[in-house]
């Protein structure tokens, strides 16, 4: 593909993400399926496209700094940027696509073929700024509503959680252990190539570099491993379901945490997967399929109060609630998230964990365990919204989550809470995970 072509596909993307109307993820999809007519995109065009429109999103600041000196339309300097730096940050033989005609001299080669005189120099120009000379906000690349909030927590680990939140994310792999050993799948990915490692603290997981085509491994298609972050198999691992009991996951979405948990019961007992959205769901049911899970029952609710949710009061044996969230601790795999949040939106956010909670307690039987969890970084998501329960729901009892972890085997479970051991606190820059938070509770 031209790389005057391939530019100009950046720039209508770079458009299209930075409307905010949808995710990124799901504008660029669309994208790809929208213009696969008007563009020849090949496996290198696809992804050259999705970096330079995430390296936008998590250096939006920086590129707004340096494209008011730049000529044509700023969603081509922005694309130019993106782009430049998705160049960068790849080995010099895979800097450009295959048929490039401009990449022999340099990562950046082949993107000056694109650019007229003007913005090669403009380029340059941006090029040999020393990024320490950058004013802060150009530096994190953070709305300054959410600044304050991590350095109050992080302190000095600011700007390693920055570089870590403005970085790629590595692949996390679950196996699913109802039907293989994660050894034995190791193995397995060993043989086609593809080197894996155990994750640190998950006894399910497996972590793996670059994105290999999982889709076409036989583990995949089987129902052996499962896509889901490290610091998502621990939440399912903390509701330690066991074997006949049942449980419910309260928002279940796709159903990543449902499959990790019905493994953990062995396919025996009943897991319910309760979610508002049936579009959602439906996301679970191929996985399902291949999981060879006979205990998983999704079922779509309009609300938190729903009857079906009533008929199950005081029944439950475990109940997770993965709490609708800002989604602000996986800034690594989303980024436009930070752009797209706002502090009035985690109020409303905060209220409505604050009801889904609420209603998801009923259900715990005596002696029963209750989860609540988030992928946010914010406390008021986070600890204010457990604090507030504990306090208004005394026949709830606080669990440590260190203690819990190190009941279940997890190595170093304190360094994965907070200090006093209540909570489970994971960040990117502490733990290579998402940012994550729960809290756990067993009913009087």
């Amino acid at each position: 593909m031209h790389p005057k072509a391939l530019i100009e596909a950046c720039t209508e993307l770079v458009r299209l993400t930075l409307k905010f109307d949808h995710p990124a993820d799901a504008v660029v999809s669309k994208f790809f399926r929208d213009y696969r007519k008007t563009y020849a995109f090949g496996p290198r065009e696809r992804a050259a496209l999705a970096e330079t429109v995430y390296n936008v999103l998590r250096n939006k600041l920086r590129y707004d700094h340096f494209a008011p000196s730049g000529s044509g339309p700023k969603e081509r300097r922005l694309a130019i940027l993106g782009f430049a730096d998705h160049l960068k940050q790849q080995a010099p033989s895979k800097a450009a696509p295959k048929n490039a005609k401009h990449a022999n001299n340099g990562p950046l080669d082949f993107l000056m073929g694109a650019l007229n005189k003007q913005e090669a120099a403009w380029l340059e120009a941006c090029e040999s700024v020393n990024p320490s000379d950058l004013m802060e906000r150009h530096r994190h690349n953070l709305p300054e509503w959410l600044v304050e909030p991590l350095k109050a927590q992080v302190g000095e680990g600011f700007w390693p959680l920055v570089e870590r939140m403005n970085g790629g994310a590595p692949l996390d792999l679950r196996v699913n252990t109802f039907t293989d050993k994660r050894a034995d799948v190791q193995h397995e990915l060993q043989l086609a190539g593809i080197k894996a490692e155990n994750t640190p603290f998950s006894p399910w997981g497996l972590r793996i570099d670059g994105k290999p085509a999982l889709s076409q491994l036989d583990a995949f298609a089987r129902g052996a491993i499962e896509v889901q972050d490290e610091g998502s198999q621990l939440l399912a691992l903390l509701l330690d379901a066991k074997r006949g009991e049942m449980v419910v996951d309260f928002c279940a979405g796709a159903g990543g945490k449902t499959l990790a948990i019905g493994a953990s019961m062995r396919s025996t007992g009943r897991l319910y997967a309760f979610d508002v959205s049936a579009h959602r769901l439906e996301s679970l049911k191929p996985r399902l399929a291949r999981s060879k899970l006979s205990n998983v029952h999704p079922s779509a609710i309009a609300h938190e109060r729903d009857e079906r949710v009533k008929r199950l009061s005081g029944k439950i044996d475990r109940v997770l609630v993965d709490a609708p969230c800002s989604g602000l601790g996986t800034l690594r795999r989303n980024p436009d998230l930070k752009w797209r949040q706002s502090p009035k939106a985690v109020q409303e956010l905060t209220e409505k964990q604050t009801s889904i909670l609420a209603s998801a307690a009923r259900m715990v039987k005596s002696g029963g365990r209750l989860v609540y969890a988030t992928c946010s970084v914010l406390p008021e998501e986070n600890e204010a919204i457990a604090q507030a329960f504990s306090a208004a729901h005394p026949n709830f009892v606080p669990l440590s989550v260190a203690e819990t972890l190190t009941e279940l085997k997890v190595l170093n479970a304190a360094s994965l809470c907070t200090t006093d051991g209540m909570y489970l606190r994971l960040w990117p820059h502490l733990h290579a995970t998402d940012g994550f938070f729960a809290a756990v509770w067993v009913a009087k």
